[in-house]
């Protein structure tokens, strides 16, 4: 069902990720041309990352007709694998942003509690700076989710991807300047535009623009979801070093600078968690061999790239936190210890090997897409 109107106006907001969740979206990668030797290694990691995530919630992942039988056989049978077509599996930013209405339903009118928006998608930046040239498919997965799952569906033509907003739930959305204002995107939007659209479809009331994403992040062109994420209401985890000479120092302080001086949309400060991203990891001259780079339209992924590898990529399920590790053992200890720390109801569950995730272009946060359980009305 295709629904009018504004979703804020209709008393739709968007939820923070750690309100409870009906279940969470999977892709099953297969692109020989951006995960390495044919994607085996990619899906055994998504494997080991969706089979985590179901300890705490249900899960679902799709595969193309050609993938389904080896997806089914490798996921266990608790979760359930649908077969849909798709250029690649990032269900972040091509999978509906859902928004939930918390007023009590009118049975006469049958308004729903739940919907989904499906926004406008262009790989990443289009035809010349996207990540393939060809996304037809991956333009219709929000809208065949919310058609499996009988959920109403928003529509709206602006180019939007999940992974580039996070919100608290209460009002407040954040995001970057380098990846919703790139030319690349809607470059007949005003930044007071964007920012109205989403007030108007996220049901926020203020939006904190930080300027850049993570270093390296050059696939999303700074997604927020590498570099802050909230935890809680007036609370932020942020991608950190201390290494003066490192460029992702100086895009660390000038967030920080930005968020210690704002306020969200409740007039509260914003405290600020700092999260040391792991050693610069880059992409080794095997993993790159291990691409197809002939007859292909993705973007090229040659040997010695910097990732862009971060903590702060990680997913929030009912009770668990599901976060990458890199193999960085100071690190990867560390972000377990801040995270646990910061989520003292959830379980931090690290994955070993995320790696893999990073050298497709993303992480943990980036292949998966939380459905809210129905609002207690």
């Amino acid at each position: 069902m295709n629904m009018e109107g504004k979703p804020s106006l209709l008393g739709f907001r968007m939820p923070a990720e750690w309100e409870p969740h009906s279940c969470c979206w999977m892709g099953w990668p297969e692109r020989p041309d951006n995960w390495r030797d044919n994607a085996k290694h990619g899906q055994q990691v998504f494997a080991k990352v969706a089979s985590t995530i179901s300890k705490y919630e249900p899960v679902t992942v799709c595969a193309s007709a050609s993938q389904w039988a080896n997806a089914r056989s490798q996921l266990p049978e608790n979760i359930r694998v649908v077969e849909m077509s798709m250029n690649d599996t990032w269900f972040r930013d091509t999978g509906p942003t859902f928004v939930v209405s918390d007023r009590s339903t009118d049975s006469a009118k049958e308004e729903p509690n739940i919907a989904g928006i499906d926004w406008n998608f262009n790989s990443w930046g289009g035809v010349e700076e996207g990540c393939y040239e060809d996304w037809s498919l991956d333009l219709l997965v929000a809208r065949k989710i919310l058609d499996v799952e009988r959920i109403p569906r928003f529509s709206h033509d602006m180019i939007l991807e999940g992974g580039s907003i996070h919100v608290d739930g209460e009002g407040t959305c954040i995001t970057t300047e380098e990846c919703l204002l790139n030319p690349n995107r809607n470059p007949n939007l005003t930044k007071e535009q964007i920012e109205d659209e989403l007030k108007m479809y996220l049901g926020v009331r203020k939006v904190i623009w930080l300027p850049r994403g993570l270093f390296g992040d050059d696939d999303t062109n700074g997604h927020i979801d590498n570099m802050c994420c909230f935890v809680k209401p007036g609370v932020v985890l942020l991608a950190w070093t201390d290494d003066k000479v490192d460029p992702q120092y100086e895009r660390s302080t000038e967030a920080f600078s930005v968020l210690v001086n704002s306020t969200d949309a409740n007039n509260r400060k914003i405290e600020i968690i700092k999260l040391h991203v792991p050693e610069p990891l880059y992409m080794t001259k095997e993993e790159a061999e291990g691409i197809k780079s002939e007859d292909c339209d993705a973007k090229p992924r040659p040997a010695g790239t910097r990732l862009a590898a971060s903590y702060i990529n990680f997913y929030i399920a009912n009770g668990g936190i599901i976060a990458p590790a890199f193999g960085d053992k100071k690190r990867d200890k560390e972000a377990y210890d801040v995270l646990s720390s910061a989520f003292p109801n959830h379980k931090v569950m690290m994955i070993e090997g995320a790696r893999e995730i990073c050298l497709g272009g993303g992480n943990i946060h980036c292949i998966t897409q939380q459905q809210p359980a129905l609002p207690s009305v």
